[in-house]
């Protein structure tokens, strides 16, 4: 068996050998280049400039540099805009947008300013069953010393009788209500 081996083992050292000879007969061949680049020639501009002869020659003893050619300074292309969420959101901090309303205050002297009070007032109940919220409003700023309001904020609040409390008894219609209450206004 090791007899059968050793030819095999020997033969496998053989095509291993001629393989890495293979490989590294295409290790000295150029490799081609993933993009293709452009076949247009670049040119390439000189610009010489020549500068007029002095109309009185300096003195020998003093020594002048001579002027050198001025060359234009190279040109730079024109930023290309790059579209996407990460530009936009540079827009924005190059030219940010107001984010605060602009408040525009009363001469002084007048009496106009809005003065914003809290307080809890009901709002009674309206004819048609809805909650008048004005006139609780009028009532938190008549309170404070204003004449009149309109209301910020509201709260409501479930009031139910006792006899919801009663085990085993049926809720009936009438047993809870609503309060609705005014606790912000503006006040005139």
């Amino acid at each position: 068996m090791s007899a059968l081996a050793n030819p095999l083992h020997s033969e496998m050292r053989l095509w291993s050998a001629a393989a890495g000879v293979s490989l590294l007969s295409f290790a000295s061949v150029p490799a081609w280049s993933q993009t293709m680049q452009p076949s247009q020639p670049q040119q390439k501009s000189v610009i010489i400039q020549v500068a007029p002869a002095p109309a009185v020659p300096p003195p020998p003893a003093v020594l002048t540099p001579a002027p050198m050619a001025q060359q234009a300074p190279p040109a730079v292309p024109a930023e290309r805009e790059n579209p996407g969420l990460f530009n936009e959101i540079g827009k924005m901090f190059k030219t940010p947008p107001s984010l605060t309303p602009t408040w525009s205050w009363p001469p002084l002297g007048t009496t106009s300013l809005n003065t914003v009070v809290k307080g809890r007032v009901l709002c009674p109940v309206a004819a048609n069953g809805a909650p008048d919220c004005k006139a609780a409003s009028d009532r938190l700023c008549q309170s404070k010393g204003y004449k009149e309001g309109k209301s910020l904020d509201t709260d409501a609040s479930l009031i139910c009788s006792p006899k919801v409390m009663i085990p085993g008894r049926k809720q009936e219609e009438g047993d809870c209500r609503t309060d609705n209450y005014v606790t912000q206004a503006v006040c005139q």
